[in-house]
């Protein structure tokens, strides 16, 4: 994979939509962020959530990588949302094929869950094996239990203990895997090489915090926020407490509204909630 393919993926998974989440989070969960029983400012929090949101993105980001690189080493990508017998919708994070075997990866960023959490992971795993052994018999399927960050695991001999026990009950290859090892496994360490590689000169590249300004690429702004669900804006702008203490630390020049208000009064027409919310944000700005 070249480099600028990397970062792109990287950037889009993880900065792109920081905004539009940061918004639905505002619009439905505002005493997080304002209250006098909050030890942090608003824009604190705000930052704080867009860490945690970037954290949590990072490990959507990889796993498209993953799958990208398995279609390089050519892997035939197999669907990954399937219905369970129970009826709930499991979404394993990679499954592939290649020389008649099949392959499941439930994939982490790190092993550093609690005892309960633990319990939990393992315990999702374990319905996704059985689900993917009706799908696909147990003869030539093999599973594997991933974290990318090898420095840390904490819940190591829980794991292999217990996937040791699935084993010997479905009758099925399962592996627990720490960095490289999945590529390892795979045949190819190099991938693990470039991933190292290429994660350094991605970190040399990013901000060193988020900006919390969305008004210095008020058109960037715009566009990723302009089609949220009209409902979320009404909450925010009928708000006093969430458009002055919130809002307006976030768009702090007003661009982005501008952009908003023109853009609502262009569909005010179409729809009667877009008239009101252009009243609404008039008064604001």
């Amino acid at each position: 994979m070249k480099f600028e393919q990397f970062k792109n993926i990287l950037n889009k998974q993880i900065f792109e939509e920081s905004k539009s989440v940061l918004i639905r989070k505002i619009s439905k969960y505002p005493g997080r962020y304002i209250g006098l029983f909050r030890p942090t400012k608003p824009k604190a929090k705000i930052l704080q959530n867009l860490l945690q949101s970037h954290e949590i993105r990072f490990g959507d980001a990889f796993e498209i990588l993953i799958e990208e690189y398995l279609k390089k080493l050519g892997y035939g990508i197999l669907d990954k949302k399937f219905l369970a017998g129970d009826g709930d919708k499991l979404d394993v994070d990679q499954c592939f094929k290649k020389n008649g075997k099949i392959y499941f990866v439930e994939q982490k960023i790190r092993d550093d869950h609690d005892s309960t959490k633990k319990k939990g992971q393992i315990q999702n795993f374990e319905k996704k094996l059985n689900e993917m052994i009706n799908k696909y018999g147990e003869k030539n399927l093999i599973g594997v239990f991933y974290f990318i960050d090898p420095e840390l695991k904490k819940n190591k001999n829980y794991y292999e203990t217990e996937l040791k026990r699935m084993i010997k009950d479905y009758g099925v290859t399962l592996n627990l895997e720490y960095g490289k090892e999945l590529f390892e496994f795979l045949g190819h360490p190099e991938i693990w090489k470039e991933i190292l590689q290429y994660l350094k000169e991605w970190k040399k590249e990013i901000p060193e915090l988020p900006e919390t300004n969305f008004d210095l690429d008020a058109k960037s702004s715009f566009e990723e926020i302009k089609d949220l669900n009209p409902a979320l804006f009404r909450t925010i702008f009928k708000n006093d407490d969430i458009f002055n203490e919130i809002i307006l630390a976030i768009f702090p020049e007003k661009k982005t509204l501008k952009l908003l208000l023109n853009y609502f009064e262009s569909k005010s027409e179409e729809k009667t909630i877009y008239k009101t919310l252009s009243e609404l944000l008039k008064k604001r700005i």
